[in-house]
C-alpha cells in the first residue's frame, strides 16, 4: 500500500513503542548511556556531549528532557537495527528488500499528537535547542528529519538537515548543497508558491539512517521497509503531509515563497570543519506537536573526535550500503564494507572480496569511484583481512602493497566542496585506490599464510615413529599424536630418527617424513 492511499483508520494493530526514540534510549545499558539527573543548563550540553562515547539523556534541559549522542556509535545502530554491528549491513540490505505496511491512524490516536501548539503558543525558544560549536550562528535543531511532498510527482521526500533557530516561529534551513529538497523548493518558487514541510525531531535510530539514503522513489516507503513492521502515519495539523505518528516531536510549517534570502550559519560541519555563512531560505513553523513526555533529540556533528558523533555513524552506515550496491555489478563476490567514522563515514572506505579472476579487486576500486558515495581512499582486502580492524588494515597496507604496481589514482571526479583540500583546486577531486589483495594463487604459498597458535588436533599414536608411518607431519601434529604437553620428547625423538639417517623435511613446508 503506498503512503498517498494508507487508510486513514487502524486495520492493523500498532505498537507505537517499537519504534519509539525513548524506548530506544531507556533500554540502553550503562555501558551505553549517562543519565544525569535534576536541571542542566542547555550551556554545558555541547561540551558534554564532545567527544563522549556514550549517549547522554538529561531529565531536563532547558525545561524539557534531552538526549544526545544516541546514533554515535556501530554498537547501538546495531541494536536498534537488532543485530551485531559487522552483521549491521547485511541486516539493512535484507530490510530494504522487505515490502513496506504503512497503517494510517487518527489525530486522536497519534501519541505525536497529544500536545499541540499553533499561533500564539509557537515558541521555538521553549525547546531545548542548544548552541553546538563556539562559532555557530546561533542554536541549531540538529536532529531535524524533514518530510516535504514533491507536487510533480506526489511523492515524499525524506532528509536530514539543521535548523537555525532565528525567533518564535522562524528557522534557518541548509538547501545549498544539492538535494531532491532543494530541486524540490526550486520548482515551487519557480511557481511562486510556498512548500508545506513537516519536520521531526526525536525519531528511532532506523528512521533517522533512512532519512539520509537518497533512492529513487517515494522515501516514505524506504523509511517503511527499513523498519519491517507496521508503521503508523498521521496527517500533521496544519498540512497535508503525514508524519511518523510514534515520532516524539514534529515541527510543522513551510519554506516561503520569498526564496534564498537570509543569511544561515557558520555551523560546525560533518567533515569536522566550518561551514561558512550561507544565502538560504526560511522555514516558518505553523504549529508543534508533541507527546506529553516527548524526548526531544540533538545530533553531534563535527570537532575532533569524528566516530563519536551521531552524524559520523548516519554517514558511515549510508557510504556503505552505497558501496555495497555499487559493488554487486562490478566484482563476483564481495565480502564486505566498512566505512571507518572517523573520516566522518564519507571518504574512506575498506572493502574485503573473494576473487575469483585477477583484476577484480581493480573493479571494486572502480565501482566506488563511480558510486553515489563521495568516497575518496578505497582500501581492497582479501576475506583473510578484518575490514573493522585498523591495526589489521595497517598490516595489509604494509606487507600487501607495493605503491608502484598498486596504487590507482584518478582526476576530477565529483566531491563534497566542504573538503577544505580543494581550497585551491575548485570543485573537483581526485580519488586514490589501494590494492592489498594478495595475487592470485600465492595464498597457496606456506609464505602467504598467517600464523596461528598451534591447536594441537587428530589422531594419537604410540611413537613419533609410528605417527611418520602414517605420513608427512608438522610438529604440531607430532605432538598431539603423542598427546605431550611441551613436545620435549618429540624433540628427542625426532633427534633419534635424525641421527639414523631416518627423517627427513620437504622443503615447501617444513614437514616431517620418513626416510624409508
Amino acid at each position: 500500500m503506498g503512503v498517498e492511499q494508507v487508510a486513514t483508520t487502524k486495520a492493523t494493530p500498532v505498537d507505537y513503542d517499537r519504534y519509539r526514540l525513548r524506548r530506544f534510549v531507556e533500554e540502553l545499558d550503562h555501558a551505553e548511556i549517562e543519565r544525569r539527573t535534576g536541571t542542566s543548563k542547555l550551556s554545558e550540553v555541547a561540551a558534554t556531549l564532545e567527544g563522549n562515547p556514550k549517549a547522554m539523556l538529561f531529565e531536563d534541559a532547558g525545561g524539557h528532557p534531552l538526549v544526545g549522542n544516541a546514533l554515535a556509535s556501530r554498537a547501538r545502530f546495531a541494536k536498534a537495527f537488532g543485530t551485531t554491528p559487522h552483521k549491521l549491513l547485511p541486516e539493512i540490505l535484507r530490510r530494504l528488500r522487505s515490502k513496506p505496511e504503512f497503517v494510517g491512524v487518527s489525530r486522536k490516536e497519534a501519541p505525536v499528537q497529544q500536545i499541540v501548539m499553533t499561533g500564539a503558543e509557537i515558541d521555538l525558544t521553549t525547546l531545548p535547542v542548544h548552541l553546538q560549536h563556539g562559532k555557530d550562528g546561533g542554536p541549531y535543531i540538529s536532529a531535524g528529519m524533514d518530510f516535504a511532498r514533491d507536487p510533480a510527482t506526489g511523492l515524499i521526500n525524506v532528509g536530514l538537515r539543521r535548523f537555525m533557530v532565528r525567533g518564535r516561529d522562524t528557522t534557518g534551513i541548509d538547501l545549498v548543497a544539492p538535494s531532491d529538497l532543494r530541486n524540490i523548493y526550486l520548482a515551487t518558487l519557480a511557481r511562486g508558491e510556498r512548500l508545506p514541510m513537516s519536520v521531526v525531531v526525536g525519531g528511532h535510530p532506523v528512521d533517522y539512517f533512512g532519512a539520509t539514503m537518497r533512492m529513487p522513489g517515494d522515501e516514505m516507503e524506504l523509511l517503511g521497509s527499513l523498519r519491517a513492521a507496521p508503521m503508523p502515519l498521521v496527517k500533521s495539523i496544519t498540512n497535508d503531509l503525514r508524519v511518523p505518528a510514534d515520532a516524539e516531536w514534529v515541527i510543522e510549517g513551510y519554506l516561503g515563497e520569498e526564496g534564498y534570502k537570509e543569511p544561515e550559519g557558520p555551523y560546525g560541519e560533518f567533515l569536522g570543519y566550518y561551514g561558512g555563512v550561507k544565502t538560504n531560505p526560511v522555514f516558518h513553523v505553523t504549529a508543534i506537536t508533541r507527546r506529553e513526555d516527548a524526548l526531544f533529540q540533538t545530533l553531534t556533528i563535527g570537532g575532533p573526535l569524528m566516530s563519536r558523533t551521531d552524524t559520523a555513524q548516519l554517514c558511515t552506515l549510508r557510504t556503505e550500503v552505497l558501496i555495497w550496491r555499487a559493488l554487486e555489478s562490478a566484482v563476483r563476490e564481495p565480502v564486505a564494507v566498512y566505512a571507518p567514522p572517523a573520516t566522518g563515514g564519507v571518504y574512506n572506505v575498506r572493502i574485503a572480496i573473494r576473487q575469483r579472476v585477477p583484476g577484480e579487486a581493480r573493479n571494486a576500486i572502480a565501482a566506488a569511484f563511480g558510486s553515489l558515495a563521495n568516497v575518496k581512499n578505497v582500501f581492497v582486502v582479501d576475506p583473510d583481512v578484518d575490514i573493522f580492524s585498523d591495526e589489521q588494515i595497517e598490516w595489509a597496507l604494509a606487507t600487501r602493497f607495493q605503491p608502484d604496481r598498486d596504487f590507482v589514482v584518478a582526476s576530477a571526479f565529483r566531491t563534497i566542496p566542504l573538503d577544505p583540500s580543494l581550497a585551491s583546486h575548485g570543485s573537483l577531486g581526485a580519488k586514490a585506490g589501494y590494492d592489498l589483495t594478495m595475487p592470485i594463487g600465492s595464498q597457496k604459498k606456506l609464505e602467504s599464510e598467517i600464523p596461528a597458535p598451534p591447536h594441537y588436533n587428530g589422531a594419537r599414536f604410540p611413537s613419533v615413529e609410528a605417527a611418520l608411518r602414517n605420513g608427512p607431519k608438522f610438529f604440531e601434529e607430532l605432538m598431539a599424536a603423542l598427546g605431550s604437553t611441551d613436545g620435549r620428547e618429540v624433540v628427542l625423538a625426532l633427534d633419534a630418527l635424525h641421527q639414523k639417517g631416518r627423517l627427513t623435511r620437504d622443503a615447501a613446508e617444513g614437514r616431517y617424513s620418513l626416510t624409508d
